[in-house]
């Protein structure tokens, strides 16, 4: 049920449609009206409202400043790339662009100020003006003199002007070093797994009933409600994943009221969905035929996203190929695996002690970089050139650690590697380039 707010300086009415459009959000809300006072009265001359993201912030203040109809100036500091911009945006909303062309080409806050007093002057406030600074963090990478100057405008404009800072960090860590104004402080706490039950729940799809969007949502928030309390993000997932969802409905298989068999049906479809949780890599329409291209092919890459192997350049593949095979198979056995003529070699004439055990439950062996090249150039199916560009790979393989080196960084006429990837991630690189590794394995033989 949603609260109701109360002020004496608003009508009844206008509170209850902004309760209405503020659900979980009805105490803040009614915490900045009072700290706002009348429309009439000098308000504190700054606030700063801190909580993560997607916590409410800006929609509250949105909503406040359009249903009670308050005269407002909404800057976003990340599109205002230099003051001249913010400074414009400000004079603009209050007294039009007459006022803001009065600026010079480059401002500084003393233009600006001036040119607000005259204009204030002419067309004085009948009513509190609030200035909204949206991702007000950006602020400490300007001038130090423009938060100290925001934060006490009331006093050097003359006007009823107020300033809202928006932060998603708090203000210990926002004060500047050389001391300023000291702002009314307002916390917004992020979202309870009910409150974002009772938010999500609101977007009901107009051809399914509340409670089965609303059981939609408690499975959904069953799973990512650990790993995400983004609103935006949550929301996002939802309205991806319900037409997955609604399947075995439409199909006629299960009813409305068979949560446990929907929930058994979009299980192994939100745990995909958790591999890209925040990325947006690709659109939902993207995503959803991701999906049905996974179904399809039974066969394909497990275990790793389809962009692990494909950013990878083709000659680094062969590279980690080869760092496999030196890895994992012992030194003698290239000839048996990379050379033509070789001659009959069976496997239990050079069969060791300690080699009864399988080389992949050993771990991976340190090898040198001529082994690697010259593995390399066996199992690549074109002639390359020993060039720049291959030394390069193989630092790149080795910083994204891929390969780890053994070997000290002063010995540069023989390092040692290791390949640090499993034979599931091997396999499949193996396969994006048609080589079949298992059968250049030792241990498979």
């Amino acid at each position: 049920m949603t609260a109701l707010l109360q002020h004496p300086g608003y009508d009844e009415e206008r509170l209850k449609g902004v309760a209405e459009k503020l659900p979980c959000r009805e105490v803040q809300a009614e915490m900045l009206l009072s700290l706002m006072g009348q429309p009439h009265q000098y308000s504190y001359p700054s606030i700063l409202i801190y909580g993560h993201r997607a916590s409410g912030k800006s929609h509250v203040m949105h909503v406040l400043m359009k249903e009670l109809e308050l005269p407002h100036a909404t800057v976003s500091c990340v599109e205002c790339v230099s003051i001249a911009l913010l400074f414009e945006q400000v004079l603009l909303s209050f007294f039009g662009c007459d006022a803001a062309s009065l600026l010079p080409r480059s401002p500084s806050l003393s233009d600006f100020v001036r040119v607000y007093r005259q204009q204030c002057s002419q067309s004085p406030a009948k009513q509190t003006r609030y200035i909204v600074m949206e991702k007000a963090e950006l602020l400490r990478d300007t001038d130090a003199s423009l938060l100290s100057a925001l934060l006490r405008l009331q006093e050097l404009v003359g006007d009823n002007v107020t300033v809202i800072l928006l932060s998603e960090i708090a203000w210990d860590k926002f004060r500047p070093n050389t001391g300023c104004f000291e702002p009314l402080l307002l916390h917004f706490p992020d979202y309870s797994k009910s409150e974002l039950q009772q938010i999500l729940s609101q977007n009901v799809h107009s051809s399914y009933s509340a409670g089965f969007y609303s059981a939609y949502i408690n499975i959904l928030l069953g799973v990512f409600y650990s790993v995400c309390r983004d609103l935006r993000e949550l929301r996002h997932l939802a309205a991806l994943n319900f037409s997955k969802f609604c399947e075995p409905l439409a199909e006629g298989k299960v009813k409305e009221t068979d949560t446990h068999k929907l929930w058994k049906h979009i299980e192994p479809h939100l745990k995909k969905a958790m591999q890209t949780v925040y990325l947006r890599e690709v659109s939902s329409l993207q995503w959803e035929q991701m999906q049905q291209m996974e179904e399809k092919e039974a066969g394909a890459l497990r275990g790793l996203s389809a962009h692990t192997h494909v950013e990878l350049p083709y000659y680094s593949k062969f590279l980690l190929i080869a760092a496999y095979l030196a890895s994992y198979n012992p030194a003698r056995t290239d000839k048996r695996f990379f050379l033509k003529h070789h001659g009959k070699i069976r496997k239990t004439n050079f069969l060791k002690k300690n080699e009864k055990t399988s080389n992949h439950l050993l771990g991976p062996k340190p090898f040198p970089l001529d082994r690697l090249l010259a593995i390399f150039y066996s199992v690549v199916d074109s002639r390359v050139a020993l060039t720049a560009s291959i030394f390069s790979q193989i630092s790149s393989l080795v910083t994204l650690q891929l390969l780890a080196q053994v070997s000290h960084d002063d010995q540069l006429d023989a390092p040692k590697y290791k390949c640090a990837v499993s034979l599931d991630f091997i396999c499949a690189i193996s396969r994006t380039v048609n080589f079949d590794i298992v059968k250049y394995l030792y241990d498979f033989l």
